[in-house]
């Protein structure tokens, strides 16, 4: 890329659905790195082009950083003194424009690859999240829609130790022994965002049985959906269950983006 093609960077983010800040050179005064309208882009592990280097970019970057990490959705300035607070001799000022680009998309977790796996990875990605579809049987994620990440593992557990806090879980796969033992690894977490499993009510007594045995309190159970899906979006093809699964994490992540003082004080 360009030194200065920041927008062929976001461009490629939003290709990636990678959260990002713009960060801008607003104003300066006096001796400074760079000038008005220099810009550079931050995301969670990397940064591309630069706004002079130094400790005014360091700050900067680790401000940007921390907007991410609160998923801060309005932009902010800062006036940053070039004098011995940031440990830079140019003796100017410079005022940076810090911009959340694209939001923090929800990362959602799909294990199982029958044929309401599939309907489900195809809805969600048609959706702005970051969609894992997670199985054993690798002819079957050759299905996949583009943009999703296919996870063939031997013990689909391991992408549960790898997933990010606050990442969407929805569990359906062909073996209710492999489901108990995912639903458990989710819970074990304590930080996902939603867990949905496919089944019955009587299946998710059995299981709710069966974890309480092994420690996990009421609160903790009452997070797994089961019945998984909205119970007003009515239907048994894979793609309406697909449907009412994929309304539900659209409700509970649209809850999360809310202002606090107006967000649910519980979770779905």
């Amino acid at each position: 890329m360009q030194s200065d093609n920041w927008i062929g960077v976001l461009a490629a983010l939003q290709a990636q659905r990678e959260p990002c800040i713009l960060l801008t050179v607003m104003h300066h005064r006096g001796s400074v790195p760079r000038g008005a309208g220099t810009k550079m882009v931050v995301t969670e592990q990397a940064q591309y082009l630069t706004i002079g280097g130094g400790h005014l970019e360091y700050q900067s970057i680790a401000q940007a950083r921390a907007m991410l990490a609160a998923q801060a959705t309005e932009p902010h300035t800062e006036t940053f003194p070039l004098g011995a607070r940031l440990g830079q001799c140019c003796g100017g000022m410079a005022q940076v424009l810090f911009e959340p680009v694209i939001q923090q998309q929800p990362r959602i977790a799909v294990f199982g690859a029958g044929h309401v796996g599939k309907a489900l990875v195809t809805v969600l990605s048609s959706l702005p999240c970051h969609v894992y579809w997670v199985d054993e049987r690798a002819e079957l994620l050759q299905e996949a829609p583009p943009g999703v990440t296919l996870c063939k593992v031997d013990d689909p557990t391991e992408q549960v130790v790898n997933m990010p806090a606050d990442s969407y879980y929805v569990v359906m796969t062909h073996d209710h022994a492999q489901d108990l033992l995912l639903t458990e690894a989710i819970l074990k977490r304590c930080d996902a965002r939603y867990v949905g499993l496919i089944g019955s009510m009587t299946k998710w007594q059995r299981f709710a049985y069966r974890l309480a045995g092994k420690g996990f309190s009421t609160a903790q159970l009452d997070r797994v959906r089961c019945p998984v899906g909205l119970p007003d979006v009515k239907g048994k093809l894979p793609a309406e269950i697909a449907i009412a699964i994929a309304a539900e994490i659209i409700t509970v992540y649209q809850q999360q983006n809310r202002p606090q003082s107006a967000a649910m004080t519980s979770d779905v």
